[in-house]
C-alpha cells in the first residue's frame, strides 16, 4: 500500500475507534496530505517516513504564514499518523518526541459585557419573520453556550422546550443536555410554532428538514449563514474587534462564573473534556475584576 492508502486506513481508524467528528476527520486528512506532499513522496512507501521528515515538515510550516496554533495542530496530526503507522508495524524506531511543538500562547477569549449582550439580543426586528428567527437564534446561543456547528446541526427532536432543555451533539459526537432560560424557551417556542412553518413553506423541494433553524428559502441554515447573521447585528452594538458567534459562547461561560457558578458545572455545560480548557474563563473574570477596579477605585 502507498502513503495515501495508509492515510485512508488511519482516517477510518479515527472514525471507528476514536469516534472523531466529520470536521475533525477532514482536518486530519487535509493536514496529513500536506505533510506527505512536503515529504516530497506523497504516493511512496510509508517506510521512508521518519523523524527527519517530520522535522523538515515543521521547518516548512515555520517558514509559511501559519499561526502557532495551526503549526501545533498540523504537527500533531502528522505525529498521530506516524504513531499509527508504528502501531501497525509499518515503520519502527519512531523518535517523534524529539521534534518539539512550538510553545502556545494563551490569548484570553473575546467576550461581551452584559449590556453589550443585551443590545445584541435586542438588535433584530422581532416583528419581521427573519428578524424573529435571528432573535431566537442569538438568544439560544447565549442561553446555552452552543458552538455554531452545534447550533446548525440542532434538530427538532433535540428540543424539549416545555422542560426548557435541549440535547446537543458536540465534539467527538458526545451528547449533553443543556438547560435554557425562560426567555430563550419562550422565543424558541414562538419561532417553532409560528415562524418556522412560514419558512418551511418556502422550500420548493418539499424537503423534510429536521434542522431547527432555516434560511429565508426554507432550507437548513448553514454555519456561514449564522456568521453572516451575527456579523450583521454585532456591528450595530459594538466596535470591538474579532467578535464572532463564539464570543457569545465565551460570554455565556464568563457571566456564569462571574455570578458564582461552579467550574465543573460550566465545564459540563460547554462540553469540555478537560477542565483545564474551562479554567481559561477564570482568567477572564480576573481581568474583568481588574478592569472594574481600575475604572472605579477613586485613588488611581
Amino acid at each position: 500500500m502507498n502513503n495515501f492508502d495508509w492515510l485512508e486506513r488511519f482516517i477510518f481508524y479515527l472514525d471507528i475507534e476514536k469516534n472523531a467528528s466529520p470536521l475533525t476527520l477532514q482536518a486530519y486528512r487535509n493536514d496529513i496530505i500536506q505533510f506527505l506532499e512536503v515529504a516530497e513522496d506523497p504516493e511512496g512507501n510509508c517506510q521512508e517516513l521518519n523523524h527527519i521528515t517530520l522535522r523538515r515538515y515543521l521547518a516548512w510550516l515555520k517558514e509559511g504564514d501559519f499561526s502557532r496554533r495551526s503549526v501545533a495542530r498540523k504537527l500533531s496530526a502528522a505525529r498521530s499518523f506516524l504513531f499509527y503507522l508504528q502501531k501497525e508495524e509499518v515503520i519502527s524506531g519512531g523518535r517523534w518526541s524529539v521534534v518539539a511543538r512550538p510553545k502556545q500562547g494563551k490569548p484570553l477569549p473575546r467576550f461581551l459585557f452584559d449590556h453589550e449582550v443585551i443590545a445584541l439580543l435586542e438588535a433584530p426586528d422581532s416583528k419581521d419573520i427573519l428578524g424573529f428567527r435571528d432573535r431566537a437564534l442569538l438568544e439560544l446561543i447565549y442561553a446555552s453556550g452552543l458552538r455554531v456547528s452545534e447550533l446548525v446541526s440542532l434538530k427538532i427532536q433535540n428540543l424539549q422546550l416545555e422542560e426548557r432543555l435541549i440535547k446537543v451533539l458536540g465534539k467527538g459526537r458526545k451528547e449533553r443536555i443543556i438547560p435554557i432560560g425562560r426567555v430563550a424557551a419562550a422565543l424558541m417556542t414562538e419561532y417553532f410554532n409560528s415562524i418556522r412553518p412560514i419558512l418551511i413553506a418556502r422550500n420548493d423541494n418539499n424537503e423534510n428538514i429536521e434542522q431547527v433553524f432555516l434560511n429565508r428559502s426554507g432550507k437548513a441554515l448553514s454555519d456561514r449563514g449564522v456568521r453572516y447573521i451575527f456579523k450583521k447585528y454585532i456591528r450595530q452594538v459594538t466596535h470591538k474587534e474579532d467578535i464572532t458567534p463564539h464570543s457569545l459562547r465565551h460570554s455565556f461561560a464568563t457571566h456564569l462564573l462571574e455570578r458564582g457558578a461552579d467550574l465543573r458545572v460550566v465545564q459540563e455545560l460547554l462540553g469540555h473534556v478537560n477542565i483545564s480548557t474551562t479554567q481559561i474563563y477564570t482568567h477572564v473574570t480576573r481581568e474583568r475584576l481588574r478592569e472594574v477596579y481600575h475604572s472605579c477605585f477613586p485613588r488611581k
